[in-house]
């Protein structure tokens, strides 16, 4: 009975453990994972489940959290992972934060905002059907670059302003403008004649 208990005490004892990534297999349905579990203990190819719709490659040097089933050692499986030098750190209660090694993140405040850094890298959006943006508000575009449309139409139910800066006039406006606008013609002439008109008396 005592050697049974004894057991049965180890088997507990081994139940849980922690240990660092080494190395990372992400080719398979499940990722696998080599973790340096102690000095002499090397766990290699060990699963490491994760939630459906969320996945991740730890960078080497990552804390992992080991859980052996039925307290068996040989039977170790990866249930938490953090790497300390990348971890966002005084979150504030309620935030959530998807974070790269490199600085990329995705960001939802306890305020209510969401905020996106692509730490100066390209962001891409690919085989979308359609894409559809409903706010309350307006959208704004900060492009020192510029702004490229690859389209055959641009269409807008409201009216286009260019240099706001300076021009108070919209494209609407311009051509009410250039419907009535009138040219004075001096020295009118009969005939074959032909003279050009002075410019405009309605300036766009």
């Amino acid at each position: 009975m005592e050697h049974i208990i004894e057991r049965l005490f180890r088997r507990i004892q081994m139940l849980a453990g922690r240990g660092r990534v080494t190395q990372v297999d992400d080719s398979g349905p499940v990722q696998t994972m080599q973790v340096q579990a102690s000095g002499l203990e090397l766990a290699d190819k060990r699963a490491r489940p994760q939630e459906f719709g969320l996945t991740s490659n730890p960078p080497t040097g990552s804390d992992a959290a080991l859980l052996a089933l039925a307290g068996d050692r040989t039977a170790v499986m990866v249930v938490g992972v953090n790497h300390q030098p990348s971890r966002p750190r005084n979150l504030s209660p309620g935030e959530t934060k998807l974070y790269s090694q490199d600085g990329k993140y995705v960001y939802l405040t306890a305020s209510g905002g969401i905020v996106v850094d692509a730490n100066g890298q390209d962001v891409v959006v690919n085989n979308a059907k359609d894409v559809t943006w409903n706010l309350s508000g307006k959208l704004k575009f900060v492009a020192p670059g510029g702004v490229e449309f690859v389209t055959p139409l641009v269409a807008s139910t409201g009216d286009i302003q260019d240099n706001t800066g300076s021009n108070d006039k919209t494209m609407a406006g311009m051509r009410e403008i250039y419907d009535i606008h009138t040219h004075p013609v001096r020295n009118v002439q009969s005939g074959g004649s032909t003279v050009t008109s002075d410019a405009p008396s309605q300036q766009q």
